[in-house]
């Protein structure tokens, strides 16, 4: 029962009882009627479980920063080490990894934060990253892990250290969210096609 109380302007009396039939809800089931795993129980079990054998098992120059984890599994901030021999020998970067409910069918997004952006022709100021893995490549098949060795490859193997040519347009004029933009992908520099 809900009793629901007036105030004396209305001149009712004090309380009026009003009786509904509660609402069952069913618990989601599969066509076999066993009890259905929802979307966010599935991809919270990724998370973790990729979570825990990136902070057990990490990539050489990988650390994930726990502090900033707790509870939400939706966001993640990587650091990343330059590799020694290359340009970015002693240079240290931080990546966030933003993930939503369609993780693993749907990428994260990853950007570069702080005050490192690495300075790389698929690198914009804005920290972010042109990389096919990134968007339209992206496979259920990949991790965090492959994603932080495939930008660790990507700073290791740059022979220049200088922006993408469209940075400054690009800057100016993209969303927020790097997997809006329509990237194009060809040979040694990062290109976006606006629409």
């Amino acid at each position: 029962m809900l009793k629901i109380f007036k105030s004396k302007k209305d001149k009712l009396p004090k309380s009026e009882i009003i009786t509904c039939e509660p609402q069952v809800t069913k618990e989601p089931r599969t066509k076999c009627g066993k009890p259905l795993v929802l979307d966010n129980t599935r991809w919270e079990r990724r998370l973790h479980k990729e979570l825990m054998s990136l902070i057990k098992e990490p990539p050489p120059g990988v650390t994930v920063d726990t502090d900033n984890i707790g509870q939400n599994l939706s966001e993640w901030k990587i650091n990343i080490a330059g590799f020694e021999g290359t340009l970015y020998e002693g240079e240290h970067f931080q990546l966030l990894f933003k993930f939503n409910n369609k993780y693993p069918f749907d990428s994260p997004e990853v950007t570069f934060i702080g005050n490192n952006i690495p300075v790389h022709p698929h690198v914009y100021s804005n920290g972010h990253i042109c990389l096919s893995i990134l968007t339209e490549d992206w496979s259920p098949a990949l991790s965090v892990q492959s994603v932080c060795l495939s930008i660790a490859s990507m700073l290791s193997s740059c022979r220049e250290k200088k922006r993408p040519p469209d940075n400054t347009l690009y800057v100016k004029t993209c969303n927020k969210n790097p997997k809006k933009t329509k990237w194009w992908y060809h040979g040694e520099s990062a290109n976006y096609l606006a629409f």
